[in-house]
């Protein structure tokens, strides 16, 4: 995420350059034809220009409806690790509340430790890379874009900080390391009912923060593991495309009536506006996938820590690790 208040506008042209460029070489390519073809052919390249604005108006509007979905994804993302945030503090504080008995400060601990636990494995999973993902714009060194396999090694080492070796090893055979997790900590609070650490009343309490947490794991996989639908994304793009093939011709119609200098703006003119409609597109692209590892996705690794120091704090624990710093304005 970046945290800066605004995108520097060379910061912006240079991850978006591309279409720019492209167009200035197509538009440039069409002009010279122009202008060479009508000298010596006779030849007529213009197009009117009032049925291609018309074009430009109903792909605008597509890129709206686009980038709007895209960015309720975003936002869906966002509120649900809001949720988890609140959730995760609800059930610290439960169990520091609840729980009474023998060795109590130890129980506490390996309760907080597997939620913590459980977060770290959620937060891996949700970076591991889609076919539909960017994967060529993850953030290098720090996400894993070539196979899922390095993932799990760097979370079976994180995971060994909050669990047992024996529990670390029973869920890494897992396919979902968090729900099994999650599940774990239900048998533990079963058996710490059963040893009398709470009564019937907070054993429930527990558990609706755990099914809590569970539906936001749920709500979380559902934007990760559907994407946003390929037709509309592939829509927008074609549509793009076609609009700015056609705008070096319809300037040609506004600019090149008179074999004059003017013909020339049709160069700039036709690349900043093809920029401009590839910069919207490009826009809701990115915005589809809010866990996918890249400069704009949601927080959830430093969200996580920030969730692990409200915890431990609550234990009293030694060795906090400090806040994620925003490395380059932006946030992992």
């Amino acid at each position: 995420m970046y945290t800066k208040r605004n995108y520097g506008f060379w910061l912006t042209f240079k991850w978006s350059r591309k279409p720019f460029y492209l167009g200035m070489a197509y538009a440039l390519i069409v002009v010279l034809t122009q202008h060479f073809g009508k000298k010596h052919f006779n030849l007529d390249l213009s197009l009117p220009w009032q049925p291609i604005s018309v074009m430009g108006i109903a792909v605008a509007f597509y890129l709206g409806f686009k980038n709007n979905a895209s960015y309720d994804r975003t936002w869906e993302a966002r509120k649900i690790w809001g949720g988890i945030v609140n959730s995760s503090r609800t059930f610290g504080m439960a169990v520091v509340s609840f729980v009474q008995g023998e060795n109590e400060k130890e129980v506490k601990k390996r309760l907080i430790y597997r939620h913590i636990a459980w977060m770290t494995a959620l937060r891996y999973q949700l970076r591991l890379p889609r076919e539909w993902e960017h994967l060529q714009e993850r953030i290098k060194g720090i996400y894993f874009p070539e196979t899922s396999d390095k993932c799990f090694d760097h979370l079976e080492e994180e995971l060994s900080t909050y669990l047992s070796a024996e529990e670390v090893q029973k869920v890494m055979k897992k396919t979902n390391i968090a729900a099994q997790i999650m599940l774990h900590q239900g048998r533990d609070l079963r058996n710490l009912h059963d040893q009398a650490y709470f009564n019937d009343w907070r054993h429930m309490e527990l558990h609706k923060l755990l099914s809590a947490l569970y539906d936001e794991q749920g709500r979380s996989e559902r934007i990760k593991n559907f994407p946003f639908p390929r037709q509309y994304a592939s829509a927008a793009l074609w549509q793009t495309v076609l609009f700015s093939l056609a705008i070096p011709f319809g300037l040609l119609n506004v600019y090149g009536e008179n074999e004059t200098h003017e013909i020339w703006a049709v160069v700039p003119l036709s690349a900043l506006l093809i920029w401009v409609f590839f910069l919207m597109e490009k826009i809701g692209d990115y915005s589809e996938n809010p866990f996918e590892g890249s400069y704009n996705d949601i927080p959830i690794t430093t969200i996580s820590r920030g969730i692990e120091i409200d915890l431990r704090q609550m234990l009293d624990d030694e060795n906090i690790p400090p806040p994620i710093a925003a490395d380059h304005h932006f946030q992992m």
